[in-house]
């Protein structure tokens, strides 16, 4: 868009004609962030769309931890129009039980959904679908395809988030992952996730746009409240670099240790401790944390 501007002075110290309003400071400012938060979604639906599908990887996936139930090939869900899609299940924890498998998944977002996955979602009984996506995203790529029947659950976990997050978004930097601690709405985002796992008899699913930076959080907490050991929670968080064909230092498809690293850190800048967020950031209770552990652990 061209702004054409009158020549001369006559917006020089006149108080009848004035700027145009695109040009007073505040609405300036709205209009930036605006910008900038597009430019963060056109970017994240840019490199999602780089990313693999079913198994096509391109990388090697990360070395398993002794706490590694089940592989990579068991883990994937073999969707044909939807990346990084995994069951959330498989590892042992450090007090010797197992997180089970075919309760919780985790995947890219769903809008290119075959029919043939969702037929597979189905006879996994996924009943829930969390979609952690800005609205901006939904516009952009479309809105979920969803199992017949599953109930559709909106939580954007950084749309409330500041400008210069929503530019991190770009890189899937630190400032992002700590603005998963710290937005607002964040923690009530993930909150809403993690209860409905906790109570919800059927599968649930949940997904971003590449199933890495916020889902990625999301597992990455769910795991530690389960009692996962921090190696076995990177390894998982890490596999998204195999599952997506991401190699190193490619930010736009993969993930790194130190965006995780940023979040758990800004957890104790914030609250001191994990257990401290869990209860007091993501206000889940002692009975919501019993319930998690008696769904999920065998």
């Amino acid at each position: 868009m061209v702004l054409r501007v009158p020549s001369g002075n006559k917006f020089r110290g006149s108080t009848k004609t004035g700027p145009p309003s695109a040009f007073v400071p505040g609405r300036r400012s709205t209009l930036r962030n605006r910008a900038v938060q597009a430019a963060a979604v056109v970017t994240i639906a840019f490199s999602a769309s780089l990313g693999s599908v079913a198994t096509a990887f391109a990388t090697d996936p990360p070395a398993a931890t002794s706490s590694v139930v089940v592989d990579t090939d068991t883990r994937a869900l073999g969707l044909t129009g939807v990346q990084n899609a995994r069951d959330a299940g498989g590892y042992r924890t450090l007090d010797g039980h197992t997180v089970r498998s075919g309760l919780v998944f985790r995947t890219g977002e769903l809008s290119k959904a075959a029919d043939d996955d969702l037929a597979k979602l189905t006879a996994l009984n996924v009943v829930s679908v969390h979609d952690l996506r800005t609205g901006y995203e939904q516009q952009l790529m479309g809105v979920d395809r969803v199992p017949a029947g599953a109930a559709e659950h909106h939580d954007d976990v950084i749309g409330q988030a500041p400008p210069q997050v929503m530019a991190s978004t770009l890189s899937a930097g630190t400032d992002l992952y700590r603005a998963f601690v710290t937005a607002p709405g964040a923690s009530d985002g993930f909150a809403n996730v993690l209860r409905d796992i906790a109570y919800n008899p059927g599968g649930v699913l949940f997904h971003c746009t590449a199933g890495k930076d916020r889902t990625g959080w999301t597992e990455a907490v769910l795991l530690s409240i389960l009692g996962v050991d921090k190696d076995t929670v990177y390894y998982d968080y890490l596999l998204s670099n195999y599952y997506r064909g991401a190699k190193d230092g490619d930010m736009m498809n993969g993930v790194s240790a130190a965006a995780l690293d940023a979040a758990f850190d800004q957890v104790n800048q914030s609250y001191g401790s994990f257990d401290n967020y869990v209860h007091d950031g993501l206000k889940l209770t002692d009975a919501d944390v019993s319930a998690l552990k008696a769904k999920l652990l065998a």
